[in-house]
């Protein structure tokens, strides 16, 4: 990753400024029809935001960047970017392996839409690697997530995309979580890497965005079938948002990790948590694997309470954690997932599960908040 291209961008109107204009406009004229057809046909020139516009464009080559890819796109959501490369690379007839749990957006997709066209899914444990190879032969497609959005259970990569590769299965991964800082998967071999920019990139939770990366050729599919024709790009607004995002999102996540990290290890010795799910505490079940992929664990965990009634008390007495679905702004947030029972029984997560997001916050401050909502669960 080249950390000066996060927060510079050369000028795109040639007066030198430091911050890229917005260009919020639908079309792009030009003198000649020569000059237009030569446009369309080349793709280097915008002609429709719909397909290509300057301000989103300088926010696909710092994500491309970022993920040390050959090129990026950007959608107007996390689900419209995974939605894109799943109606570009399948077809009625084809089979997906996902990995489970899946993000609850995805799994709706995977579940709800893909069907109707024809496609079947298997999901697969995402904890067993073993039982995902032998689910690769004849499949199109292998869909990960590492670690999980709500158990932080991470795959072992390296053998995965070996076994894809081996049978032809294109790799493809939710990155939300490393946020192309403290995971690079192009890095181990997969395919093409999908965000929610909605998260960290924008980290100002004003913004909903998606984007994948991946190589050139790969990419210029998406670009044709899965950006012209859904019509679900990024428009040029949230664009010049996320540049803004992502100049400080390295910094950003140092703070979400160093405070998600003491709590963590508060919440873990606390006699009314059951356990701590955070790939970056040595108890967890597969902190080799962290250790082995992720150069950092950012600001997002979950802890397991007695029963439904302590995880809704507890999250009900948080004065600084506010209930929401979303995370990587500066707000703390928490998320019971007895609120969620669509979620919780697709999975069979337990009913004390509660998932927690560290913000920008001090973590004094925090500390204390957990322990007062803990004191008022039964």
């Amino acid at each position: 990753m080249d950390p000066i291209s996060l927060l510079h961008e050369p000028s795109l109107s040639g007066f030198g400024e430091v911050a890229p204009p917005v260009f919020q406009n639908s079309l792009f004229a030009f003198a000649t029809s020569a000059e237009f057809e030569a446009a369309m046909k080349s793709g280097e020139k915008p002609v429709y935001t719909r397909i290509s516009n300057p301000t989103v464009r300088a926010f696909e080559k710092k994500v491309a960047a970022l993920e040390g890819a050959e090129d990026a796109l950007a959608f107007a959501s996390g689900n419209a970017a995974m939605t894109a490369v799943l109606f570009t690379f399948l077809k009625s007839g084809d089979r997906v392996v996902a990995a489970t749990p899946v993000y609850a957006g995805t799994y709706g997709t995977l579940t709800k839409l893909l069907p109707k066209f024809g496609v079947g899914v298997d999901f697969v444990p995402g904890t067993d690697t073993a039982a995902l190879q032998a689910a690769l032969p004849g499949a199109r497609m292998l869909l990960l997530e590492s670690p999980t959005s709500y158990t932080f259970e991470l795959q072992d990569l390296d053998p995965l995309t070996k076994s894809a590769r081996e049978h032809g299965v294109l790799s493809v991964i939710d990155n939300t979580y490393g946020a192309g800082v403290y995971l690079r998967p192009l890095r181990f071999g997969v395919d093409l890497v999908v965000h929610s920019a909605t998260k960290y990139f924008s980290g100002h939770s004003d913004v909903v965005a998606g984007a994948v990366t991946g190589s050139k050729n790969l990419l210029d599919e998406v670009r044709s079938l899965g950006t012209v024709f859904l019509g679900a790009k990024l428009a040029p607004w949230e664009a010049w948002l996320l540049v803004r995002g992502l100049r400080t999102l390295q910094l950003r996540l140092q703070r979400h990790e160093a405070t998600a990290l003491e709590l963590a290890r508060y919440l873990d010795s606390h006699p009314k948590v059951k356990r701590v799910l955070h790939p970056g505490l040595s108890g967890h079940p597969q902190n080799g694997l962290a250790k082995k992929y992720l150069e950092g664990t950012g600001g997002l965990f979950s802890i397991e309470l007695k029963d439904e009634k302590a995880a809704r008390a507890f999250s009900d007495a948080l004065n600084l954690f506010a209930i929401g679905v979303s995370w990587g702004g500066h707000e703390s947030l928490v998320l019971p997932l007895a609120s969620q029972p669509r979620v919780r029984e697709a999975y069979g997560f337990p009913p004390g599960l509660v998932r927690l997001f560290a913000g920008l916050e001090p973590a004094e401050a925090l500390k204390q908040d957990l322990e007062q909502a803990l004191a008022a669960t039964a």
